[in-house]
């Protein structure tokens, strides 16, 4: 994964500074983040989007996202 493709997965997801994305970054720059040595059985990735899925939504994500629902709807009535 490139620095680049970072600096897009940021800019859908956040428009303020992320240490999470910052971390991963820098470890992908420095050569310290590697792939794994297998990838995900079919399984484990299913697994692993359920536990996702059950995991309760905030309410600060909630209200980001209306935010941005607001704005987008907001910038097409122009």
């Amino acid at each position: 994964m490139s620095p680049t493709i970072l600096e897009r997965i940021r800019s859908l997801f956040t428009a303020d500074t992320s240490a999470q994305l910052d971390s991963i970054k820098n470890a992908v720059v420095q050569g310290a983040l590697k792939h794994p040595v297998r990838p995900m059985s079919d399984q484990e990735l299913a697994r692993a989007i359920r536990e996702f899925r059950s995991a309760p939504v905030s309410d600060w994500t909630l209200a980001k996202l209306s935010r941005r629902f607001v704005e987008a709807s907001g910038s097409r009535d122009d």
